[in-house]
C-alpha cells in the first residue's frame, strides 16, 4: 500500500514546514510565518502548535478577536498545554477580560504550578482586577521560585505602589536595575515612587535616564512632566505633558477630530481669528473646572465662536461663563468647528508659567435661581464651613487624597461653628458616623449637579476640602478654601507653599509626612480657633 509511505512523506513535510514557521515567528517574518502555519493546517487542521503559534501571531497583530477564536481551537485539541493557556489568557487580558485571563493562567498553572509566564502574568491580572494583595502573594510566590525573573520583580514594585508601599517599591525596582540597568520601564516606574515620596528631583532624574535609554518612551515622557509641573518648570511641564495621549487610560481619551488642533500657534492654516474652536474636557471634573478658565482667554484671543464640550453634570455651573459661546455636553451634536483643543492642552497654548497663571476670580458662577433654592435649605448660623473629605474612588491616589470622616471629627466639636457635608458619595464607614456628628448637616441627597454644588457653596463662610472637584468649585467661585493636601501633593498645586497661583483665595495644608493627617486638622483646628484664616482676595490679572 502507497498510503503508508505517503502519509510518512505528509507528515514529515509537516513537520518541516512548521519548523520554518516557527523560526519565521521567532525572527520577527510574520507574513512568512502566517503562510506557514497556514500552509501546515491545510493538511493538519487540528495541529496544536500551527494553531497556537497562528493564534500569537494575530495576538501580536492586534487581531484579539481572530487570537481568541484560533487558541480557543489549538486547546480544543489539546487542553494539557500550558503554554495554550498562557497565550489565551494574555489575550483576555489584552481584550480587558481580566476574570477570563485569570481562569486562563490557573487552568494553566495546574498544568505546570511553578511555570514563571503564567505566574508572572497572573499577578498583572489580578492587579488589574483590583487585588493587590493577591498579586503580591503571587509575586512573592514567583520571586521564591526565581529570584532573577525580571518581569517579576518589576510587577512586584507595581504592586507595591498599589499598596501604597512606594519606599518598598523603589528597593524592588533597584534590584531589577541592578540586573537590567538601561530598563526603561523599571527607570520609569521607579520615578513614579520616587514622586509618591514627593522627591521630585530624583524622579526626574530616573525618567531622564528611560528617556536616554529609550526617547520614544511615552510613559518616561509622562513621568517627567508631572515632576517639572511639580517643580514649578511649567514651560518644559506643559509640552512634555502632551505625551498623555499615548500612554493608559488617557490615549483612549484622544479624539479624532479631522479639524487641526491648536497649541497657540498663529499661522495662517492656526489663526483663532473669524474661527470656530472646540475646547473639550478629557479627564476628570476638577481638571475640567480649573483649565476652563482658559475659554475667556481664547475668546480674547480673536475666536469668533468658542464651543465647550465637559461632563454632563458640568454643563448647568458653566453655562454662561465668559468667552464661551455654547456649553454642550459630552455626547451631544457638536456643531461644525474649525479647531479644537483640549482643555488640558491650553496652558501650553498660552505658554503658562507661575506668574502668568490666568487666575481671576471668580470665573465661575452658580445660576441665581440655584442660589435661592440653597438659600432656603441650608441652616443659617454663622459661620458656616463646607466640608469634603473624600474624592472619586476610583482615582489612582485616592488612598491618599481621601480622609475617612473620623479623621476630621476634631475639626467638628467647636459650637461657634457649623458644617455642612458637601459630600456627593459618602463611603460606608462614613454614613456610620455621621449620625453622631450633630454638628454636620447632610445634603447629599439634593445634590443633581455642580450648579447645586457650587450653590450651596456660595452661601458658606468657607470650604474645607481634600483634592477633589469641590475644591474646585469653591476656588472658581472666589470662595476662602481651606485645602487639604496630601504629602507628594499633585503637580497642580506645586511644593512647600501655602497658596496656590491658580486660586487666590486657597490656603493649602500639606501633610508634612506619609500618611500624617493628624498634624493637617490639628494646623487647621488652631486657624479655626483663632478665625485668622483668610487675607483678603487677591486678583491676578492673567
Amino acid at each position: 500500500m502507497s498510503s503508508g509511505p505517503a502519509l510518512q512523506q505528509l507528515q514529515t513535510n509537516s513537520s518541516r514546514l512548521l519548523r520554518r514557521a516557527l523560526r519565521a515567528h521567532q525572527s520577527g517574518e510574520l507574513a512568512q510565518a502566517e503562510r506557514l502555519y497556514n500552509a501546515v493546517l491545510q493538511h493538519h487542521p487540528d495541529n496544536f502548535d500551527a494553531l497556537h503559534g497562528l493564534g500569537q501571531l494575530h495576538c501580536r497583530r492586534g487581531r484579539l478577536d481572530t487570537a481568541l477564536v484560533v487558541i480557543q481551537t489549538a486547546l480544543r485539541n489539546d487542553a494539557s498545554r500550558a503554554d495554550g493557556f498562557a497565550s489565551l489568557g494574555l489575550v483576555f487580558h489584552l481584550l480587558g477580560r481580566f476574570k477570563e485571563a485569570l481562569i486562563s493562567y490557573d487552568e494553566g498553572l495546574t498544568l505546570d504550578p511553578d511555570n514563571g509566564e503564567l505566574l508572572n502574568r497572573r499577578g498583572a491580572a489580578l492587579l488589574e482586577l483590583g487585588r493587590p494583595l493577591d498579586a503580591l502573594e503571587n509575586f512573592e510566590r514567583l520571586l521564591a521560585i526565581d529570584p532573577d525573573h525580571l518581569d517579576a520583580r518589576g510587577n512586584y514594585g507595581n504592586t507595591l505602589i498599589k499598596l501604597n508601599r512606594p519606599a518598598e517599591a523603589i528597593a524592588a525596582y533597584d534590584r531589577a536595575l541592578a540586573v537590567a540597568p538601561e530598563n526603561a520601564a523599571l527607570l520609569t516606574n521607579r520615578a513614579v515612587a520616587l514622586r509618591r515620596l514627593d522627591r521630585p528631583h530624583e524622579a526626574l532624574m530616573s525618567a531622564s535616564r528611560a528617556l536616554v535609554v529609550n526617547p520614544d518612551f511615552a510613559q518616561a515622557r509622562f513621568v517627567e512632566s508631572v515632576a517639572r509641573l511639580t517643580l514649578g518648570d511649567l514651560a518644559a511641564g506643559w509640552r512634555c505633558y502632551e505625551a498623555r495621549w499615548s500612554i493608559g487610560l488617557l490615549a483612549s481619551q484622544r479624539r479624532g477630530f479631522t479639524v487641526p488642533l491648536w497649541l497657540g500657534k498663529e499661522t495662517p492654516q492656526l489663526s483663532l481669528d473669524g474661527k470656530t474652536i472646540l475646547l473639550h474636557a478629557e479627564q476628570g471634573f476638577g481638571d475640567t473646572i480649573q483649565f476652563v478658565r482658559y475659554a475667556a482667554l481664547v475668546a480674547e484671543r480673536g475666536a469668533a465662536k468658542v464651543i465647550v464640550e465637559v461632563q454632563r453634570e458640568l454643563v448647568p455651573l458653566l453655562t454662561g461663563m465668559a468667552g464661551a459661546t455654547a456649553v454642550l455636553a459630552r455626547g451631544d451634536p457638536l456643531p461644525a468647528f474649525d479647531l479644537h483643543c483640549p482643555l488640558l492642552s491650553l496652558p501650553l497654548a498660552f505658554a503658562t508659567e507661575v506668574g502668568t497663571i490666568p487666575a481671576r476670580v471668580p470665573y465661575l458662577a452658580p445660576p441665581q435661581a440655584s442660589i435661592a433654592v440653597w438659600r432656603d435649605r441650608l441652616l443659617r448660623r454663622r459661620p458656616l464651613i463646607g466640608l469634603a473629605w473624600s474624592g472619586d474612588r476610583s482615582h489612582d491616589n485616592d488612598l491618599n487624597r481621601s480622609i475617612r470622616l473620623e479623621t476630621l471629627a476634631p475639626l467638628l466639636d467647636q459650637p461657634d461653628i457649623a458644617f455642612v457635608s458637601l459630600q456627593h458619595d459618602i463611603r460606608e464607614h462614613d454614613l456610620q458616623l455621621m449620625p453622631k456628628l450633630p454638628n454636620l448637616q447632610r445634603l447629599e441627597s439634593r445634590f443633581c449637579d455642580f450648579a447645586d454644588t457650587a450653590a450651596a457653596i456660595s452661601l458658606l463662610d468657607a470650604v474645607i476640602s481634600v483634592d477633589t472637584a469641590v475644591a474646585h468649585v469653591a476656588g472658581a467661585i472666589g470662595k476662602p478654601l481651606m485645602l487639604l493636601l496630601p504629602f507628594a501633593a499633585d503637580f497642580r498645586w506645586l511644593r512647600e507653599r501655602q497658596d496656590s497661583p491658580w486660586y487666590p483665595t486657597a490656603r493649602l495644608y500639606r501633610q508634612p509626612k506619609f500618611g500624617d493627617w493628624d498634624s493637617v486638622i490639628g494646623t487647621l483646628r488652631q486657624d479655626l480657633l483663632r478665625m485668622e484664616i483668610f487675607p483678603p482676595p487677591r486678583r491676578l490679572s492673567a
